[in-house]
């Protein structure tokens, strides 16, 4: 389970170190830095596919997606005295990602590309200047790295307890979680990366009429619920024969009492089928409402019989009736058992139901000269982290 989660200079997160639980929420106002947060997370996760580079490359570059304000703000400024202005910079330009886990903790740090605009056309990507997994706390120490990277050089601990160098020319653009990496020779590096990979995250997907969530599909064994959800049948069907059907079907029965749900093969070809209380007959996926066919989506992917070490759900209760929002909060709770999850969201319905369980975190976002903070956060309350330097 990720303990904490540190991003600085990424879009309007200056620099921010969350504590996480089991089970969390995140709110906010529109533009406190809600999808910010979501994305850095992502990016993550992209790090460990070895895709993230070529993310931010798409975005613009590094210099697109950084905090767009001063490096620091004087007491004046925030109190409103003095006018925000730009200064000399002292730092390093870089974007750095970290979390802790009970085990392990992890950061990476992007830097500007040493390509010349002229010298190649990929100047734009960003280069990885430092990347270090230590055991145990937070506050990053060299006594403690398992493995460190420091620009193309990569050492990790050996048998003896010693740092040695295993790769001297790796790539600036590829990360050591995305490169190749032997689970038998480093096996925490293999065992973090997995985890990682594991991630899911599930956003804005379409149900207009020509959704793939609408249609019949080519029906094959799905222990993995698409972001699409374009295997929505073949999902269910999975979860039936290898899951836990019996939680699925009295999760369907707390939002929809007295339905059931129905696969139907034809041909190869997989439908979905709900069948509810008083009709005579069930309603196929390009006949239910928008709000239903959502609320079978978080069904499905929540019951999955093959749990990540993370699931994200980026504003479930879209298109979802408010008098479903309680049930569904029940589904997040229990899903909760199985695997950590990141909820966020706007509405005030699911956030009571949600925070009503004893495990819940809840965190609120607020923004501040355009950057995103923790509401009530300061600075004896803020949570430790010590990033790794170059």
């Amino acid at each position: 389970m990720i303990r904490k989660l540190s991003i600085a200079n990424y879009r309007s997160i200056r620099d921010l170190v969350l504590s996480l639980d089991q089970l969390n929420v995140v709110t906010g106002t529109n533009g406190s830095g809600k999808s910010n947060l979501y994305r850095a997370l992502r990016l993550v996760s992209q790090t460990a596919h070895g895709s993230a580079v070529s993310v931010i490359a798409r975005e613009g570059g590094l210099s697109s997606i950084l905090w767009a304000g001063p490096q620091q703000f004087s007491r004046d400024v925030k109190s409103g005295r003095h006018p925000v202005e730009g200064t000399v910079r002292s730092n390093r330009i870089n974007l750095r990602l970290g979390f802790s886990c009970d085990e392990f903790s992890y950061a990476i740090d992007y830097g500007i590309s040493t390509q010349q605009p002229g010298s190649s056309m990929f100047f734009r990507d960003p280069e990885i200047k430092r990347e270090v997994l230590w055991r145990g706390s937070d506050l990053w120490h060299s006594s403690r790295a398992v493995m460190d990277r420091k620009r193309p050089a990569v050492r990790t601990r050996n048998d003896e307890g010693q740092m040695e160098v295993v790769l001297k020319n790796l790539s600036p653009n590829d990360s050591v979680l995305g490169s190749l990496i032997d689970p038998l020779k480093h096996p925490e590096l293999y065992q973090l990366r997995e985890e990682v990979r594991s991630w899911r995250f599930y956003d804005h997907f379409r149900i207009d009429a020509n959704s793939p969530l609408r249609q019949p599909q080519v029906g094959s064994f799905a222990a993995v619920l698409s972001n699409e959800g374009s295997n929505l049948p073949s999902a269910w069907q999975t979860i039936c024969e290898i899951g836990d059907a019996n939680r699925l079907h009295e999760h369907l029965e707390d939002a929809f009492p007295g339905s059931n749900v129905s696969i139907e093969d034809s041909e190869g070809l997989f439908a979905l089928r709900m069948h509810q209380h008083g009709l005579l007959r069930g309603l196929g996926q390009a006949e239910l409402s928008d709000g239903t066919l959502r609320y079978l989506f978080w069904l499905v992917a929540l019951h999955t019989p093959r749990p990540p070490s993370l699931m994200v759900l980026n504003e479930p209760e879209t298109s979802i009736h408010a008098d479903l929002l309680p049930a569904l909060a029940r589904l997040i709770v229990a899903s909760s058992e199985k695997m950590q999850i990141w909820v966020i969201t706007h509405s005030d319905i699911l956030v009571e139901s949600l925070t009503e369980a004893n495990e819940c975190n809840h965190i609120r976002l607020e923004k501040d000269l355009g950057e995103t903070l923790i509401e009530g956060e300061g600075l004896f309350n803020r949570a430790a982290w010590r990033w790794p330097t170059r």
